[in-house]
């Protein structure tokens, strides 16, 4: 299954991580090599300042420094999708509106929520949307996430994409993807310009089976990735099913053992990045865990560990 309305943006999106020196401070030289690299490795545009670029661990003003210095190295290479998301309508929009002008080709919005608790009933989340969406002139992606512990039903995102107008793109990360896809494609028809597929790729298969037509992963290894969405798109089912089964591990890896450290080890091992430490308080990667991605991506050729050798 496929949506009938042409989608601007699909493929691989990966989330690009955030490099921090030893001491915590930015590392711009190191993030223009990751780019660089993420871009070499075959991603058909980027995704910035998303959870797994560690964006709770920023300042706003790093926000706007990272923002401004990627979009400016990555010089419309590729489409770059920059994540907005904040508690606050107003601070939201200004933030959104700001990336559009620093040439952000798409937005990411998480829906409304602050801890464990604080939360808004859905015709605020509508709201919320709506008043981004006014804001811009450029698709707005709604990230369905667990961590916003915030209930989005198929219907709901389905009626908001008929009636925001920017609202036409979908990271659906929940559990049960595939299902969600599926109906928020039945529901929203033509409204639903890009279903996609995240959480690290973990439930990839089912979720283009489902229909999905964009995945945004980890950036460790765009070029594994690439190669089951490339087979997948040309209709080589079983040879897509292959290259999932091969990059499976990694992927299994990354997604339930070192999270978004799993990028930055794997580009600090190939001599891409100067430092893989996340920011205080987040701890390290542990050692074992680490052995076990390296293994895992040398038995795979990943293109992380050669690309600056």
């Amino acid at each position: 299954m496929s949506t009938s309305r042409a989608p601007r943006y699909r493929g691989l999106f990966p989330v690009v991580p955030t490099t921090f020196t030893e001491s915590g401070e930015l590392d711009l030289e190191s993030q223009k090599r990751c780019v660089d690299f993420m871009i070499d490795a075959g991603s058909d545009g980027l995704a910035i300042l998303a959870n797994f670029s560690e964006q709770f661990l920023l300042a706003d003003d790093e926000r706007e420094v990272l923002t401004r210095t990627i979009l400016e190295h990555v010089a419309g290479r590729v489409p770059v999708i920059v994540t907005t998301t904040h508690f606050s309508t107003r601070v939201c929009a200004a933030r959104s509106r700001r990336a559009q002008d620093m040439g952000a080709a798409m937005l990411m919005v998480m829906p409304p929520y602050h801890g464990a608790t604080f939360r808004v009933p859905e015709s605020r989340i509508h709201d919320f949307y709506a008043g981004v969406s006014d804001a811009v002139d450029i698709p707005i992606m709604v990230q369905d996430a667990p961590a916003a512990g915030t209930p989005l039903s198929a219907e709901f995102l389905a009626r908001m994409a008929r009636q925001i107008e920017h609202v036409a793109y979908f990271k659906i990360e929940t559990a049960g993807a595939a299902a969600k896809l599926r109906e928020l494609i039945r529901l929203g028809g033509d409204a639903i310009e890009g279903p996609w597929d995240g959480e690290e790729a973990i439930t990839l298969l089912p979720d283009l089976e489902a229909g999905a037509t964009g995945s945004m992963t980890g950036g460790g290894f765009p070029d594994g990735i690439r190669t089951i969405l490339d087979a997948w798109s040309a209709g080589r089912r079983e040879e897509a099913v292959e290259a999932y089964e091969r990059w499976l591990p990694l992927i299994n890896l990354e997604n339930r053992q070192c999270g978004f450290l799993a990028a930055k080890a794997l580009m600090k091992e190939g001599g891409i990045i100067a430092c893989e430490a996340p920011r205080d308080p987040w701890p390290p990667l542990h050692p074992a865990s680490r052995s076990l991605l390296i293994e895992a991506a040398r038995k795979r050729d990943a293109l992380a560990l050669r690309w600056a050798r």
